[in-house]
């Protein structure tokens, strides 16, 4: 089956066409991701704003014509935290339908987190069985404890990159007082999943989508995104603290200076940095594993399921 999916997050967009054998294998055929920020003050005043909703429908209106190229069997579009907590989205959503023809899915935290998982498990190295996956997202971030022979138990928290910078890190570079805010804020909301994760012992964290795949690249000081490069790559937390120690000195311009660091990320990498650390040191965990498959390829997986056909 040849498949086409969009994921309209909170901070990026992304399309991916690919194949998905009978035996479960995706194979990419066409990808395409821009940061949009969609969720730009829906922290604030909960609704889509009609400069972020205008960027969203063009770049939906370009990939429908990619779309129709490929003359796919099925297609998805699913939106998230943005669109979620907007007061205005039956707006965006007709807005959507009406001059690019695209049913949106607004899913919520629970099956952002069931979908993300499926993206997971379709990449991971053997041997790794017990995983907690960890999504952080533009408007929340998504806990998802996978073991064999256990129900998944997913838990979705209301903290994500825009969402952090927009309420706390509003100053550039951050100072320290908004940082040490946002610390603990991201500190109590971790102390407060540990009842519902139970012990982690033997668990691998699997960290996927944008804040991690970007840290996982300029650990490695790459020019150009490489994903067999940040599939599966191990980021220790020592490297983590590194890292921070070097964003959180710099301004967003000095930032963009810096190697691995995708454009328009700038602002928000601080957000990502810290809440990758403090999940990483509430939880007790050393090192993570880095996934390039998560939600978009996970909506293809879900979407060529037979239940679905």
């Amino acid at each position: 089956m040849l498949l086409a999916g969009i994921d309209i997050g909170t901070l990026t967009c992304r399309l991916l066409i690919g194949r998905v054998s009978e035996d479960g294998r995706l194979t990419e055929v066409h990808s395409d991701r821009r940061i949009l920020r969609l969720g730009e003050g829906v922290d604030r005043d909960h609704l889509l704003r009609p400069a972020a909703i205008a960027r969203v429908v063009e770049t939906l209106r370009d990939w429908r014509t990619v779309i129709n190229s490929h003359h796919v069997d099925a297609q998805i579009a699913v939106a998230t935290s943005a669109v979620r907590n907007a007061r205005n989205r039956e707006e965006f959503l007709g807005r959507v339908m009406q001059e690019v023809g695209f049913e949106v899915e607004v899913i919520s935290g629970g099956e952002e987190a069931r979908r993300t998982l499926l993206g997971i498990r379709s990449g991971l190295p053997a041997g790794v069985t017990t995983i907690l996956g960890l999504d952080i997202g533009g408007g929340s971030t998504e806990f998802i404890l996978d073991r064999p022979d256990h129900a998944p138990v997913m838990h979705s928290i209301e903290i994500g990159v825009v969402r952090l910078t927009e309420r706390l890190l509003t100053q550039d570079p951050p100072a320290p007082d908004q940082i040490r805010a946002a610390r603990e804020l991201i500190m109590k909301e971790t102390e407060q999943i540990k009842p519902v994760l139970g012990t982690l012992a033997g668990t691998t964290l699997v960290g996927t989508a944008g804040s991690i795949t970007t840290l996982a690249a300029m650990a490695q000081k790459l020019s150009t995104y490489e994903p067999l490069r940040i599939h599966n790559y191990r980021l220790s937390l020592d490297t983590i603290r590194a890292l921070e120690r070097e964003i959180l000195g710099r301004t967003k311009a000095q930032r963009r200076e810096m190697p691995g660091l995708e454009a328009g990320r700038e602002e928000v990498i601080v957000a990502g940095v810290l809440i990758l650390r403090g999940v990483m040191e509430t939880l007790g965990f050393t090192e993570g594993l880095v996934s390039d498959l998560g939600l978009r390829e996970g909506i293809l997986l879900d979407l060529a399921a037979p239940r679905k056909r």
